[in-house]
């Protein structure tokens, strides 16, 4: 009698071992987020603490930021952003939660050949559920397009496209990121980015920057990253360290 489950366990062990998920992807460190969905039914967090200088008399922190998402199936997830933020003008100093974002991702294509795999994530800013030195007159949209291209085994080249808009007045900000990211080992990655914000009325600015990532299980990444300012209205620059996890 024993013989006959022989099969049977085999045949579950190897389609167990099939479904193992893969190791976690996040859209922190770097600017550009990733196209790839959270796993159908899991929780992701990602969060940082991030120290800005943005002039010699403007320091500008994250105390952290924080990036909650929910699989919902393999093609959409649910989103949450939220932020407490410090900053420090001369001797003046401001705290406070930012408003709360809400959104979604959902996937648009697989890649294939030159089409990239595309993601398109959208959100919307709730102006009343900050504090009260942060909120703002209305409630504002933000939304990119999320593109990857795998170069090698090893390498991969990524970039997004989108707007977003401030709350208190109608005039986008557009957005462009670029990134390359490398893995140096199977747990340690990197990688270099250019990125920039180009208001419809205002001078834009553009920043430079990178980082590291080490996965620590499939389940839990660390992460280190730093950039410049490389247009003159553009952040001095800034140090951010944090970790993703899901469940």
């Amino acid at each position: 009698m024993k013989r006959k489950f022989v099969i049977p366990l085999l045949f579950i062990s190897t389609l167990v071992f099939s479904q193992e998920i893969e190791p976690i992807q996040a859209d922190r460190p770097d600017q550009t987020e990733t196209p790839a969905i959270v796993p159908q039914g899991m929780f992701q967090v990602e969060t940082g603490f991030t120290f800005q200088n943005n002039t010699a008399d403007y320091k500008r922190n994250s105390l952290p930021t924080a990036l909650w998402k929910y699989g919902v199936n393999k093609n959409f997830e649910l989103r949450l952003i939220t932020e407490f933020l410090s900053e420090e003008i001369t001797t003046e100093k401001v705290s406070g939660f930012t408003p709360i974002y809400i959104g979604f991702k959902v996937a648009l294509t697989e890649e294939k050949g030159i089409i990239p795999k595309t993601s398109f994530i959208g959100h919307i800013g709730l102006p009343n559920a900050a504090s009260n030195e942060y909120k703002t007159d209305f409630v504002f949209p933000k939304f990119r397009f999320v593109m990857q291209h795998s170069l090698s085994q090893k390498m991969s080249f990524s970039y997004n496209l989108g707007a977003e808009w401030d709350g208190f007045s109608p005039e986008p900000t557009f957005i462009y990121t670029v990134t390359t990211g490398y893995s140096i080992t199977e747990k340690l990655g990197s990688y270099i980015e250019l990125f920039g914000f180009i208001p419809q009325v205002q001078q834009s600015n553009h920043s430079f920057d990178g980082g590291i990532t080490y996965l620590i299980n499939n389940n839990f990444m660390l992460d280190l990253s730093s950039g410049i300012g490389i247009s003159e209205n553009a952040p001095k620059n800034y140090t951010a360290i944090g970790f993703s996890y899901r469940k």
